[in-house]
């Protein structure tokens, strides 16, 4: 793989935004359940959130909300890298679809309002060209 990008410019024209298919929420809990296939957990004071599809919170009995789609930049960013999460989430703030960004050791993940994910990709492909 290659070194993390850092430059700005260079990281908006490799964008190369990822659908996942399938629709994925955030739940939130005391503890991980077992075998729950999660994409994205984080520890806080109050529980952990979990980001899953829609269907393993169901299996599990997990109460969730923000039905949306999972969105890889497939950039190799780094994590010290300036401006690209401001200037993806601000590109789609523009245009009215929230983001909830998670940044990966590689890449970074967009959440999105399921109903918009084909919308984000299409503005993300459009901001990535313009660069």
């Amino acid at each position: 793989m290659s070194a993390p990008e850092r430059d700005l410019a260079r990281l908006l024209a490799g964008l190369d935004p990822h659908p996942h298919p399938g629709e994925y929420v955030f739940a939130s809990c005391a503890r991980v359940p077992e075998g729950l296939a999660a994409v994205v957990t984080v520890a806080e004071p109050e529980g952990w959130t979990v980001v899953c599809e829609r269907a393993e919170a169901e299996r599990t009995g997990l109460i969730s909300s923000f039905p949306c789609a999972w969105i890889t930049l497939r950039v190799h960013s780094a994590l010290e890298a300036v401006g690209l999460t401001a200037a993806v989430a601000g590109a789609l703030a523009g245009e009215g679809i929230a983001c909830n960004v998670v940044a990966g050791f590689h890449h970074d993940h967009l959440f999105v309002p399921y109903a918009q994910g084909e919308r984000a990709v299409a503005l993300l492909r459009a901001l990535a060209a313009s660069g």
